[in-house]
């Protein structure tokens, strides 16, 4: 209608962190993840996080439709370019992530129970073999096996699978794998989690919040507000309001 460029007129009209979420919300879901994993690896180091958030909770078909835009947008290979940017365990989890290949729909109870005693042998051994293990089974494994897989984790060891890989491992690694069992468990719960911890770990993280708004604002954002305000006490809303220190008008969102 009018013959010009919508995100150009965006970018030159708007500024800061408004101008950020409006051209945000002009791509569609995976061409927005593509584009915060390029910038995640190709800016002055490495946003790691922003890698887990987004390979830790995609599914197959959204992983695949993120590798078709990170290569249209940016002619480059996702695949090469986490190889190249990342380093150890950490990035051989990617590199599985990425593939796209968790199994889907299926689950084995008697599986489940021999899953979940190397998971607790990887915890207790950390060797390289054994974080290649942990991996392997969180990386691949369908939801409805890890659910099973979670609670004989718990049987068998008398501790949650979350609290024994935070003891046994750091870094990185465990952030990814611990990111992974958060999203089996309750995918909103783990993005509410990630903005409290953005909005009141130290510093302001203004970044992570946007990025997971918008990624998540044609999802489940109507869940993770709720799971925001039921864990945390105060509606996702008071704390944009509050960090972003916007002049907006007293209603609860």
């Amino acid at each position: 209608m009018y013959g010009r460029d919508l995100i150009a007129d965006l970018k030159e009209n708007l500024s800061d962190h408004f101008k950020d979420v409006m051209v945000g919300l002009m791509y569609q879901p995976a061409s927005y993840d593509a584009h915060d994993l390029w910038h995640a690896m190709k800016g002055l180091g490495t946003e790691e996080n922003c890698l887990i958030d987004i390979l830790a909770s995609r599914t197959n078909g959204e992983i695949f439709q993120i590798k078709e835009f990170y290569s249209m947008q940016y002619n480059s290979d996702l695949q090469v370019d986490i190889s190249s940017e990342t380093s150890g365990h950490f990035r051989d989890a990617l590199m599985n992530l990425v593939q796209g290949i968790r199994e889907e729909g299926y689950s084995d109870p008697g599986m489940a129970a021999q899953d979940a005693a190397v998971l607790w042998d990887a915890c207790q051994r950390r060797t390289g073999e054994h974080k290649n293990m942990l991996q392997m089974i969180l990386c691949n494994k369908s939801y409805q096996q890890l659910w099973m897989v979670f609670q004989e984790f718990q049987n068998i060891s008398g501790q949650d699978l979350v609290n024994a890989m935070s003891e046994c491992y750091d870094g990185y690694f465990q952030q990814l794998m611990v990111a992974i069992v958060l999203c089996v468990r309750d995918k909103a719960a783990y993005f509410a989690y990630r903005l409290h911890s953005a909005f009141h770990d130290f510093g302001f993280h203004n970044k992570t919040v946007i990025r997971i708004l918008i990624s998540r604002s044609e999802i489940d954002l109507m869940n993770i507000r709720k799971r925001y305000k039921e864990r945390y006490g105060k509606s996702l809303f008071h704390d944009i309001k509050v960090c972003f220190q916007l002049p907006i008008p007293n209603f609860q969102v």
